[in-house]
Parts: C-alpha cells; sequence; structure tokens
C-alpha cells in the first residue's frame, strides 16, 4: 500500500494519471500548509512573502500592479488588497505612477528588506522535508516532470 492509499484510505484509484493527480494535489496542500504555518510567525501570508520577494528583485526600481500580478505565483490573487495590507505594515511604500496617475507603483521598503533578510535566513527549513526525502537526482528528476507537466500549462 502507497503512502498516500494510506494517507487518505483509498485503494483503489481508476489509474496510475487518477492516483498521481491526487498525490499532486495531496502533497502541494501539504506543502502550503506548511510555508503558512511558517509566514505566520512573520504576520504575513504566503502571497504578501511572493510580493515582496518580487519587489526585492526589482530594488531599487519600483514595479507596477500589473507586473507583480504576471509574476504572482497564486493567479487569484487579489494584489491590490495584498499591496495595501503590506504597505499598512509599512513593507512597501506606494505611489501613483508619474507616467499614468491611474497605474501604482510599489517598492518595498526598509523594513521590509529586513524582514526579507530574517526570513532568509530560516526559510532553508521548509526545504528540509524535500532534502530528507529526495536524493540531488531524484529532485533533478522531479523538477524535469513537473516542468514538463507546466508545459500544458
Amino acid at each position: 500500500m502507497s503512502n498516500i492509499e494510506k494517507l487518505i484510505s483509498i485503494r483503489n484509484f481508476t489509474s496510475e494519471h487518477h492516483k498521481g493527480l491526487v498525490s499532486l494535489i495531496f502533497v502541494g496542500n501539504w506543502i502550503i500548509s506548511r510555508h503558512q504555518a511558517f509566514f505566520k510567525q512573520y504576520d504575513i501570508t504566503m502571497q504578501q512573502f511572493n510580493i515582496l520577494r518580487i519587489l526585492r528583485g526589482q530594488h531599487p526600481k519600483s514595479a507596477s500592479i500589473n507586473t507583480l500580478k504576471e509574476r504572482m505565483l497564486d493567479k487569484m490573487s487579489d494584489v491590490s488588497r495584498l499591496v495595501e495590507r503590506l504597505r499598512k505594515a509599512e513593507l512597501v511604500e506606494r505611489k501613483s505612477c508619474e507616467l499614468d496617475r491611474r497605474a501604482v507603483d510599489v517598492k518595498i521598503s526598509v523594513k521590509g528588506l529586513q524582514l526579507l533578510k530574517t526570513i532568509d535566513e530560516e526559510i532553508g527549513a521548509l526545504e528540509d522535508t524535500l532534502k530528507a526525502s529526495l536524493t540531488e537526482k531524484e529532485v533533478v528528476q522531479l523538477n524535469k516532470l513537473l516542468d514538463k507537466l507546466l508545459s500544458t500549462y
């Protein structure tokens, strides 16, 4: 009996593809849950962390809301709302775009950069499960397989 069969008490999948899909969903939700718990200690969400990382990559330049939307891992995120919460926490600065007053430019603040530096020192713990479960060769294979799946995205 496989781990997924034990964890969700299902013995008969309709096919190996069905079993693989259920396993991907289960593992994805498990990883998201671990990330949510990790970021809770910093009083931010995974999506807010993603925005901060994007903005750090742009630093010292700013990014538009549309740029953030395009680069987000979670495409269903309400970026404007997330940015407003980050602004209230003083982790980002936001201002009207000089070229287009309807657009908004967002820039990471010094406080935001400091928070990411702190998180960077501890985030490796989230990779430990993957490191403990898969060899380097296996994780390369996993990345290739996931990339192959993403080619249909």
